[in-house]
């Protein structure tokens, strides 16, 4: 059901107020330094000082003032960023104290606000079973509110997840290299080749989408399990072991595939779960690629 203007607000201020501390308290110098312009532009011509790189004199300026100047550059910093975000039927499913969707708007929402307080760019693309909404990329609080709430209201037009359908949309129109930051459970087929496409293109980053209930069942007796994509339901008896082992086994091997997968693209993996906090995951990963940069 949509949520009325109300709530959306408060949920909308909610947000803001939550990932600005953490932004103030933990992101924003990692973002900083893991995520480097692509680039460097002349700043100014200055008298040179000692210590300063000889190489870095203007021989042109120095033959008119008749005395020694260096070329001054700096860092060019804006950076686009986008927001890749599975909307799809599987991603409200959640047993703990949110949903995997509520859990990627979080992120999305840490990350645009992070992004913005560096003065980048930042776009979204929403997708469920097909391309949902697409934002190109730009930078205002209001741009990263308006991201805010399409990510809240929008309720997708169907239940499964076309995210390699998704992904080659992503790679059509965003020509630019960006850095993209991808929230999906990755519950799909085909979505290897596109992202391989993603992965070549633009910095990926997939943060992958997981809740507790999805490794193991618990002993609960008779209940019934629904298929959130297609809607199909069956009746287990959780109260049997081999049924539980069955279980766990099956999502193990999916698991495993998936991340065959991403090994063989190389791609860097943020894996989260409803029912831990994810600060520390995330601070981790951008420690970690920090010093695999240095």
């Amino acid at each position: 059901m949509p949520l009325d203007v109300k709530e959306l607000m408060k949920q909308v201020g909610k947000i803001r107020v939550v990932t600005k501390r953490l932004v103030d308290e933990h992101l924003s110098g990692e973002y900083h330094s893991v995520f480097k312009g692509q680039g460097i532009e002349f700043d100014e011509v200055r008298e040179y000082t000692a210590g300063d790189d000889v190489r870095s004199i203007d021989w042109n300026v120095t033959a008119r003032m008749n005395a020694p100047y260096v070329k001054r550059f700096t860092e060019e910093r804006e950076l686009t960023i986008m927001l890749a975000v599975d909307n799809s039927a599987s991603l409200k499913f959640g047993t703990v104290d949110r949903s995997k969707h509520a859990l990627a708007v979080d992120l999305a929402a840490l990350l645009t606000f992070a992004a913005m307080r560096t003065g980048d760019k930042v776009g979204l693309l929403l997708f469920g079973d097909g391309v949902e909404r697409y934002v190109p990329p730009r930078k205002s609080k209001l741009h990263a509110l308006r991201l805010l709430r399409d990510m809240l209201v929008l309720e997708p037009r169907g239940r499964g997840t076309g995210l390699g359908d998704a992904l080659a949309y992503l790679n059509r129109v965003q020509r630019k290299r960006s850095i993209v930051f991808l929230f999906s459970d990755f519950l799909a087929e085909g979505w290897e080749k596109p992202l391989a496409v993603t992965r070549r293109r633009h910095d990926t980053i997939a943060f992958v989408l997981e809740d507790p209930r999805e490794h193991e069942l618990p002993a609960a007796g008779r209940i019934e399990l629904e298929d959130l994509e297609n809607g199909r339901r069956i009746t287990v008896n959780s109260g049997s072991h081999a049924v539980r082992e069955r279980f766990r086994r099956l999502q193990a091997e999916v698991r495993a595939r998936r991340d065959a997968a991403f090994k063989r693209l190389a791609l860097d993996t943020i894996p989260l779960s409803t029912g831990r906090p994810y600060v520390k995951a995330v601070m981790g990963f951008f420690d970690a690629r920090a010093r695999r940069a240095r």
